[in-house]
């Protein structure tokens, strides 16, 4: 039985590592083929933003915790105000998520370019480059800010233990109107479930949300 079990256990470690080879080999490809296909619309967005606000800037990086609980600049185009991150101390009390997250359906910070972008989720293109720098996968979950992590739980803490993703279960089932715990179950959910093809499905669901979007805000 014990050899039986342990042959098991070799079987489905090789199957893993060859996953992540795949896995991270279609990231790279995947998301270099994507920065140069979706150049027109980063320049677009990138004037959107400019012609609102000529003085800010048009991407913003964020320090965001990545797999084993180790930190990374995250890339986004700015969807909020120059100094969103001095506002949000005195909004956390309207907070109208529980649990170790922030978000506001209705938040002052948000620019109308910001708005937009954020609606069909245009605002997290940049992060092709983190998953082609591999800081982060193009499926996984989304790495939190380190303020939500210090409130982690030791169940929470389960979704560090693979790299983040620029979209996972969360986007697909309801991003914002899904909860933080919900969120943190269905990152696990996708940890124990995870494979190239529920990736991919993952993924063609994703690029539907552009043209139905499910919540962002």
């Amino acid at each position: 039985m014990e050899y039986w079990k342990n042959a098991v256990d070799v079987v489905y470690q090789q199957h893993r590592y060859v996953y992540r080879i795949f896995k991270r080999s279609f990231d790279f490809l995947a998301s270099f083929v994507g920065l140069i296909v979706l150049s027109p619309i980063f320049l677009i967005v990138s004037l959107a933003i400019k012609i609102e606000d000529p003085h800010g800037p048009v991407f913003y990086e964020q320090i965001r915790i990545g797999r084993a609980r180790k930190p990374f600049e995250m890339f986004k185009f700015r969807s909020m105000c120059v100094d969103a991150e001095q506002q949000r101390g005195k909004l956390i009390q309207q907070n109208e998520v529980s649990g170790a997250m922030f978000k506001m359906k209705h938040d002052p910070r948000v620019t109308r370019v910001g708005s937009f972008i954020r609606k069909y989720s245009l605002d997290e293109l940049p992060q092709l480059l983190n998953v082609v720098l591999g800081q982060m996968s193009l499926v996984g979950p989304r790495p939190p800010l380190p303020d939500e992590v210090k409130k982690y739980t030791w169940f929470d803490f389960q979704r560090l233990d693979v790299k983040p993703g620029c979209t996972g279960l969360w986007q697909i089932k309801g991003r914002s109107n899904v909860g933080f715990k919900q969120m943190v179950r269905l990152d696990i959910e996708y940890i124990n479930r995870r494979n190239f093809w529920f990736d991919l499905n993952i993924l063609f669901r994703t690029v539907a949300l552009f043209f139905k979007p499910n919540g962002a805000y």
